[in-house]
């Protein structure tokens, strides 16, 4: 039965017959994939199921609990939204790897055991890498592959934790991991990789910004909150989740305001956002836990529906520079309207998802003394709705005239945009039904009157100081730019340090084959010269040579095996 069929091999296995199918029945049948798992999961009962032993330990490929299907429901919902968004698409090879994506994510969060998590970790890496590369750009190319080196060193982390934390605890099982072993550890850097901890965090606006409309929409949805849910699976109440995501909230902000490419605004805000789910981790109480999963049900939902309106006016225009847009609300309407939903939930404004789900992680934050933390927390509310809730309307549809009048996004676009803005809205007025999926029971009020009143003067008092920055010009100009961040050390600094070292390597190896040549040609000549066998002297020197070039080539390869 359907039922007892693992949930991310169904999106995997249906990826096969996705180019196969021609016309207009491959949106249809790409659609139905992950309603047909929205229904499956509604069938599923708590539990395990596909237990087997392997490597000598126990495995569970399938475990159901309330934690596993909240992140199922939303990671099919959003497919199923993308999907539609992305309905005209007709790149095969950008297709399959999307679905083959999205049931890797599926199939991570249900994984009962790391083994089984490590093969759907990294075919999520893979396939997300194949989804940069359908923009078929250098850049994209480029960016896939860091993006590609990074995922796959976070997996390799990942396989070596869970071999060490199996040696120690003789199982596999994934449940709480914690930081009492150095398997612990490594398994937390290899969710943090994902997660995009900071100055982990490079790949992330690195990459997403280089795929193609349709693609980004579905990278911003799994790979991070994929390591959201593993965060909360293995170190829920870990102490140094707690500063580790206040930093990712607050850091960010400074990038998105001088970034001028709105969609690396975006995953800029993307970081902050991951932040306060992070933060949310740490502290670990049962509101701080249901506040951070939450907040990841609706992030996945607002952040999409931003990068759809940006891609909408990519797909419209051609560019997302903020200094190329503006005006754009005359003959886009639908596409500003949907955007500025989208900018009020990651705002937190009343009645919109992001004040009903990042309120819980505040009030963790305040009733467990976290006072710098909620503090900071604060700075950052207030941080992106600068760069989100502002910056990005404001620049794309409004600021200056940029005297293009393209046409409105095609019909799917706009359905799938208004969709997602009428569940953003709907999960901001009446939040029990996503509350009834929450992982504990739900004992929270967000609309009281001191949480409105608070949130309400803290966005005023943002708002008006982007305002008085905008009037006086001290506020950063959208201009022709690039923002270097940490990954400026390896994406330049390494390369020329490699080059320089090779380059230098090959001089000094110059200087010993010189070197040893002449002693081994003055040693022949002494020896021979002793024996009196002159033309026994010249076979000598050939011989000396190929014996120095065999021992340079054994010692390149050992070296090579051993640092390669």
């Amino acid at each position: 039965m359907i039922v007892e069929f693992p949930p991310g091999l169904l999106m995997i296995i249906g990826a096969i017959l996705v180019p196969f199918i021609k016309g207009n029945l491959r949106p249809i049948y790409m659609l139905a994939l992950p309603l047909v798992g929205i229904w499956q999961l509604t069938g599923l009962e708590h539990g395990t199921f596909g237990t087997m032993s392997a490597f000598g330990f126990e495995q569970t490929h399938v475990r159901i609990d309330k934690l596993s299907l909240l992140f199922g429901y939303i990671f099919y919902l959003s497919a199923s939204l993308g999907m539609l968004f992305a309905w005209k698409n007709t790149d095969r090879m950008e297709q399959t790897s999307t679905v083959v994506h999205v049931g890797a994510a599926i199939g991570a969060v249900f994984a009962g055991d790391l083994i089984t998590l490590f093969f759907y970790w990294e075919l999520t890496a893979v396939s997300s890498a194949v989804v940069i590369w359908s923009a078929r750009t250098k850049r994209a190319y480029r960016a896939g592959l860091r993006y590609l080196i990074i995922h796959i060193l976070s997996g390799l982390l990942l396989l070596a934790g869970t071999a060490m934390y199996s040696g120690e605890t003789g199982s596999v099982t994934f449940n709480n991991i914690g930081l009492d072993s150095p398997g612990g550890l490594f398994i937390l850097i290899a969710f943090g990789i994902k997660c995009a901890f900071p100055l982990l965090h490079n790949w992330l606006q690195d990459a997403y910004p280089e795929a193609t409309v349709t693609g980004t929409v579905f990278l911003s949805a799994f790979a991070t909150k994929l390591a959201v849910y593993a965060l909360a699976r293995g170190y829920a109440g870990t102490q140094e989740l707690i500063w580790i995501g206040a930093i990712m909230t607050a850091f960010p902000i400074f990038y998105a305001v001088i970034e001028n490419d709105l969609r690396r605004v975006l995953t800029y805000s993307l970081n902050n956002q991951l932040g306060f789910m992070v933060t949310g981790i740490g502290i670990g109480t049962t509101l701080a836990i249901n506040g951070a999963v939450s907040h990841a049900f609706a992030h996945i939902l607002y952040k999409g529906l931003l990068f759809m309106s940006m891609g909408a006016v990519l797909h419209r225009t051609g560019t997302v520079k903020g200094s190329e847009l503006g005006g754009l609300y005359k003959t886009m309407p639908w596409t500003t309207g949907f955007c500025i939903v989208g900018a009020a939930s990651i705002s937190a404004f009343p009645l919109f998802s992001g004040f009903v789900t990042k309120s819980m992680i505040l009030t963790a934050a305040a009733e467990e003394g976290h006072l710098v933390v909620f503090l900071v927390l604060l700075f950052a509310s207030a941080g992106v709705f600068h760069h989100s809730g502002i910056k990005i309307p404001f620049f794309a549809f409004f600021a200056h005239d940029s005297g293009k009048r393209p046409r409105e996004a095609p019909f799917n676009m706009l359905l799938a945009m208004g969709l997602t803005a009428f569940l953003c809205v709907g999960i901001g007025v009446y939040p029990q039904p996503l509350f009834a999926l929450l992982p504990f029971p739900v004992d929270y009020a967000p609309y009281t009157t001191t949480h409105v009143v608070t949130t309400l003067q803290l966005l005023l008092f943002s708002g008006l100081a982007f305002a008085t920055l905008q009037k006086t010009g001290l506020y950063p100009a959208e201009l022709r730019s690039t923002v270097l961040d940490t990954d400026y050390s390896y994406r330049r600094l390494a390369p020329l340090a490699i080059g320089w070292i090779m380059k230098k390597g090959g001089e000094i190896i110059n200087r010993l084959e010189k070197v040893v040549s002449l002693r081994m040609a003055k040693f022949f000549h002494l020896v021979f010269q002793l024996s009196g066998s002159e033309s026994a002297l010249t076979r000598s020197q050939q011989t000396g040579s190929m014996v120095m070039w065999v021992i340079i080539v054994l010692c390149g390869y050992l070296a090579f095996y051993l640092f390669g």
